[in-house]
């Protein structure tokens, strides 16, 4: 349904007097959760490079543990990447009477995981086969 001419034009009112707020677009960008994952997957990727030059150093050098370390940087870092990429993708923000609130787990484990999966699929096979 098209906006009439006078809300449209409170409309852009309200949006030019929210963007001229530098405390409000502030908090927004605070709050938003891609925002933190974007910025932790630009943190990942230095360490992941950060990673390389010890591994890279410490085969030049003849230095096992180090280049050890900086593989396992490199490996450690990359994990965390995906997880911000995951966040990025599938942000947990769920609306509620106008207000965001994120999402918690419930006892630690993701609902519809593995293990809930495959006893969803044992109790729904078909009773001819055991």
């Amino acid at each position: 349904m098209p906006l009439s001419e006078h809300e449209q034009r409170l409309f852009d009112q309200i949006e030019r007097s929210l963007a001229e707020d530098p405390k409000f677009a502030s908090a927004v960008r605070a709050s938003d959760p891609r925002f933190h994952a974007r910025r932790r997957l630009l943190v990942a990727a230095f360490v992941i490079v950060l990673g390389l030059a010890l591994l890279v150093y410490g085969a030049v050098s003849q230095n096992t543990p180090l280049g050890v370390a900086g593989f396992v940087v490199m490996l450690g870092s990359a994990a965390f990447a995906m997880q911000s990429r995951r966040r990025v993708q599938t942000p947990d923000l769920k609306s509620v009477g106008g207000t965001a609130s994120r999402r918690t787990r419930q006892g630690g484990r993701k609902s519809g995981g593995f293990l809930e999966r495959l006893e969803d699929r044992w109790r729904q096979r078909p009773e001819g086969h055991r």
